[in-house]
This record gives structure tokens, C-alpha cells and sequence, in this order.
């Protein structure tokens, strides 16, 4: 039972549920595409707990549907049959002369074990399983990895252990810091990682066995041989979301999950998506900033979460990469620039552009001044003082700038400061950056999950406001998140709110609006859904912050007064961007 099975299907030779010792005698499974025949090959690496039998056109229907809909050549040119969620379509590397081999972590899938996500023990797991890739008759020695989210996160981890056969790594739309892009917004939880585990981790735990879903091709159980209890199961997985709930402030458990990018020095290609914001970009544009690497690009995209990755666009710019550094060809490669980016206009419009670093040098970095009396922003000298009230869990606050007079392009990252005052002991920050055409009706785009996303978001808990001096940066502030310091009731604060990076194109006539409330943005029309997801699509995708056990009512559901003016000079720093 749970042998390895190998055999030539497709124009590959696939081995089904190969086996991975790890040094505490554990057996990870992986299922490997290779080339027929003898010769040596770089392989491509995934680990991740989506099981590597379940297709994606049965796990994430909804995904798969649109992406057939709208994205036609992310499916053509292959069977589809060994399509998986997230990672490469092995129909389409293969006969490039890659080995594909997807691993099911630890505890997932086919892999026994103790399921805990993202930790140390993955990232050895991970270690390991490269060395042992690299060590195989059929490699030449050369490791790349590249996948989405999940498989991309991992990435930045594993890369600082720097195994010594991993080559290079495509990072895509992957986080780096477990506290403030995954489960902690500005200190502030994110259900994401609740609504994530019931949804998309319990269903492929090994050990769901005969209950689960059964590979098509090879007809074994998705996960695992074995079946297990409920009350099995639950004892060998950890619960991500107490955890997170026990830890607001920033530390060991936190830590264990995030890369140390200083000690990333692999060529990278970091890719990340404007409409990412709640889990992914941030992760891409700190790791490209801040990995150590010589040889780095960034690429950033937009469009849905995982469809951009399997297009002939995605497909040939991350083949370009690894050609280059697994396969040793003189393709120019390292002659690209270090940032292309696809740059945002309305209507879903995106144009290329190459740049030579991130943030863009040129940048014109414009201070927005809030007034409060009249609700405007205005990039002249500081207005009146002024105090407005609002709700912390009503509508909030929007502020706006006159008109265009014309186009203007706001492209990197942005920050707000602002001074206030609360009715309690907290206050829970959103800062929605927003663009209305000449009609007043609101521009949104296409976000990694949700078909209508704002320009660009940041969060900041009051009682979390601490800086790191050495780390922040005028346009990306950084907090410790390893204190808290409550507010004194109706006594005023500053507050500096990082807001994720991002790119529009605003055209005459059309209006930037900043929004400041006490809860997540939610756009006017009809909410969309995806199967895998728990929650409908309103304006944040599945990365909402509504659980009253850490926002509970009695402090987040009072009152907030907002100061402007020269003694008080709230004010919204946005990248303006001047034609080359």
C-alpha cells in the first residue's frame, strides 16, 4: 500500500506517491513528471497542503470555470488532466525538459504527519526535499521553485536556509511576513485564515482517506490510505485560528512562519498582483526590497489570483527566468530590467512598462491634507484646524481631491498619518484609497479574489501605533507589534497607517478619494462568490476583519474624532509618477 507507481502517460514518465525521507524518518509523497528516457534535467519544486491529487477543475470549480471563460490560453495546448491548483502544468514544462514534482506537506494529502502550516518544520521538510531533488539520476543538479500564495510564500523561507542546490525561485503572489500580511492587518486579525482551514486545508488533511476525493487518473484516495476520525484528524492539525487569537502582538510563533529576506540570496523573480491587497503584494515588494539576492526582478500584474500565472504571459516570462538560470541559456534574461510592470488604467487596462527599481526613483512623493471642515483633500499648504466625528462602525469618513485637470499616475506605496481621538480605549483604523469617474460612480478593479476591488488599502490598530525607527520609511511606515499602549479616552494620538503598495491611472475629469472608517470596505453592487472561499465577495475578498472576540463591540463600536489643519496635519502620501 502507498507504493511508488511509475509509468508513461501523456508523452511523460510519471512517478505516482514517490518517497521522501525526512532525517525524523517521516515519509513525505510526491508525485514527479519527467522527460521519457535517460538525460538529466533542473527540476521545478512544489510543497503545499492542496493535495497533489485533487484536480483543480474539481477543488476550486468556480476558479477553474472563469479561468476557462476569460483566460482561453492557460488551457490550451495541454490535456488538463494534471492540472492542480496553484502550481505548474507539468504538460507544459516537461516537454521543455523540466521534471515537475509537486510534494504534499507534511500532514496533507498523500504525506502523514502533524499539519502545521508555513513553520520550521516546513521549511526543513522543504530543505531537504530540494537536496534529495538534486541528488536523483535524472537531475542536473539545478532546483528551481514556483507556484502561487501558498507555494510561493514558502519560497522566501526555504530560500534563507540557502540549500545549496536551489537555483532559483519565482515567487508568486506570495507573502513574507506571517504577522502583518497574512493574519494580522496592522495588528488587527484577518478571518481569512479561519474561514481558509475549514475550507481548503480540513478537506485534503491525510487521513480524510476514503471520505475524500479519489485521484482520476490513478484512483487512489486523494488523502492518504489511511481513514481517520474527526477526533483523529482534529488531535493532528493545529488550529490556526486560536492561535491567532491568542497572539495579538507580533513574536516566536509569528517569526517561525516569516523569511528572513536578508538571508535570501537566490536569483529571484518576485511577482506580485495591484489587486492583491490582504494577503499577497506587500510580500512580493518587501521580499524584491529587501532580499539580498544580486539578481532580483520584480514583475507585478493584475487580474485574478491565479489565472495570470498559467497564461502563455505568465508561462513564457517565468520559463525566460529558468531557462536562464536552471538550464544556463543566454536568453537576455539578465539583461531585463529589474521591474515590469503591467500598469493599471480604468476599465481593466493595463499597459507594460519597464523600470530600474522599486520604489520608482522619480517619484514625486505628494502629501493630500485632510479637511476635515469640509471633507476635502487638497495638496496646498495645511488648511484651518478642523475636528469631524464619525462611527467606527458606520460609513466612515471620505475625503477628496478636486477634479483632474489631467491624467495623473499614482504607482507604489502609500501612507497615511492622521491625528485622533476615541470614545474608548482603541480604535481600529481602515483606509480605503478610492477613484470616482466624472459621474460619481466608483472605479474598481478585478482583485486577486474579488471582481471589485479599491485602488489600494492599509489597516493600523490604535493601540498598535509604535514604530520601528530603524525599519520605517517615510512612504512605508513599520510598526513593532510587540506592545500594546491603549488610548486614553478622548485624548489625541498621531498615527501613521501603512497602505499597501499600488498603481491607477487617473484620468481627467476623474477624482481620488481617500475613505477612513472603523470596518472593511464593501463595494455598492452585487457580491460574487467562489466555491472555495466561505464568505461572499463584497469589496475585500475572503480578507475581511470582522471577529468580535478580537474587535469586541464594546471597544470598537464607539466613536472616533478626526483632526486636520496645521496644528493637526492629517495627510494622505501618495507615489505620483512623471512621464519618463
Amino acid at each position: 500500500m502507498n507504493q511508488l507507481k511509475s509509468e508513461i502517460r501523456d508523452g511523460m514518465q510519471i512517478d505516482w506517491d514517490a518517497p521522501i525521507e525526512m532525517e525524523d524518518g517521516l515519509i513525505l509523497r510526491a508525485d514527479i513528471f519527467r522527460p521519457i528516457g535517460d538525460g538529466k534535467y533542473p527540476a521545478i519544486l512544489s510543497y503545499g497542503p492542496y493535495g497533489k491529487g485533487l484536480p483543480f477543475q474539481e477543488g476550486y470549480k468556480t476558479a477553474w470555470d472563469l479561468m476557462s471563460r476569460d483566460n482561453p490560453d492557460a488551457l490550451a495546448g495541454s490535456s488538463n488532466k494534471y492540472q492542480n491548483w496553484e502550481v505548474v502544468d507539468p504538460e507544459k514544462w516537461v516537454p521543455d525538459g523540466y521534471v515537475c514534482i509537486r510534494i504534499d506537506s507534511r500532514g496533507a494529502g498523500r504525506s502523514p504527519g502533524y499539519l502545521s502550516h508555513n513553520n520550521g518544520r516546513e521549511t526543513k521538510d522543504m530543505h531537504l526535499s530540494i537536496e534529495w531533488a538534486a541528488a536523483q539520476p535524472w537531475s542536473n543538479g539545478k532546483v528551481g521553485m514556483n507556484g502561487i500564495s501558498y507555494y510561493a510564500s514558502n519560497q522566501w523561507r526555504v530560500a534563507a536556509t540557502t540549500p545549496p542546490h536551489l537555483a532559483a525561485i519565482c515567487v508568486w503572489e506570495g507573502w513574507s511576513d506571517a504577522y502583518r500580511e497574512s493574519h494580522r492587518h496592522g495588528g488587527i486579525a484577518c478571518t481569512f485564515r479561519k474561514n481558509w482551514q475549514e475550507m481548503q486545508v480540513k478537506t485534503v488533511q491525510h487521513g480524510v482517506g476514503d471520505r475524500g476525493k479519489r485521484h482520476p487518473i490513478t484512483g487512489d484516495t486523494v488523502c492518504g490510505p489511511e481513514t481517520l476520525s474527526d477526533e483523529e484528524l482534529f488531535k493532528n492539525r493545529e488550529d490556526i485560528w486560536l492561535a491567532v487569537l491568542e497572539r495579538e502582538l507580533d513574536g516566536a510563533w509569528y517569526k517561525d512562519r516569516s523569511a528572513d529576506l536578508s538571508k535570501v540570496s537566490v536569483p529571484v523573480l518576485s511577482a506580485a498582483n495591484w489587486g492583491g491587497q490582504g494577503l499577497h503584494p506587500r510580500g512580493n515588494f518587501e521580499g524584491f526590497m529587501n532580499s539580498s539576492s544580486k539578481q532580483k526582478w520584480l514583475e507585478v500584474h493584475g487580474g485574478s489570483h491565479w489565472a495570470p500565472f498559467y497564461t502563455d504571459y505568465g508561462v513564457t516570462l517565468q520559463k525566460r527566468f529558468f531557462n536562464h538560470f536552471l538550464k544556463g541559456e543566454k536568453n537576455d534574461w539578465d539583461k531585463q530590467p529589474p521591474v515590469q510592470l503591467l500598469v493599471r488604467h480604468p476599465g481593466e487596462k493595463f499597459v507594460q512598462r519597464f523600470e530600474n527599481e522599486w520604489p520608482i526613483a522619480r517619484t514625486q512623493w505628494t502629501s493630500c491634507y485632510l479637511n476635515g471642515s469640509d471633507l476635502s483633500l487638497s495638496t496646498g499648504k495645511v488648511g484651518d484646524s478642523a475636528s469631524v466625528v464619525y462611527d467606527m462602525m458606520g460609513e466612515g469618513l471620505t475625503f477628496t481631491l478636486p477634479p483632474q485637470q489631467s491624467a495623473i499616475e499614482i504607482t507604489g506605496p502609500i501612507a497615511l498619518k492622521v491625528f485622533a481621538s476615541s470614545s474608548t480605549s482603541d480604535i481600529d483604523f481602515f483606509a480605503i484609497v478610492r477613484v470616482f469617474d466624472p459621474n460619481n460612480k466608483e472605479v474598481t478593479f478585478h482583485g486577486a479574489l474579488d471582481p471589485h476591488t479599491p485602488i489600494a488599502q492599509g489597516w493600523l490598530r490604535g493601540s498598535h501605533r509604535k514604530l520601528d525607527a530603524q525599519k520605517t520609511l517615510p512612504y512605508r511606515p513599520y510598526h513593532t507589534h510587540d506592545e500594546k499602549q491603549p488610548l486614553e479616552p478622548n485624548q489625541i494620538y498621531e498615527f501613521d497607517i501603512e497602505v499597501w503598495p499600488s498603481c491607477v491611472v487617473v484620468p481627467p475629469g476623474y477624482r481620488i478619494a481617500l475613505t477612513i472608517r472603523g470596518k472593511d470596505y464593501e463595494h455598492d453592487g452585487e457580491a460574487a462568490t467562489l466555491s472555495n472561499m466561505k464568505n461572499p465577495m463584497k469589496g475585500c475578498g475572503p480578507f475581511v476583519h470582522d471577529d468580535e472576540t478580537d474587535r469586541p463591540p464594546a471597544i470598537f463600536n464607539g466613536k472616533v474624532k478626526l483632526y486636520t489643519g496645521k496644528d493637526h496635519p492629517s495627510a494622505l502620501l501618495l507615489p505620483v509618477i512623471p512621464a519618463k
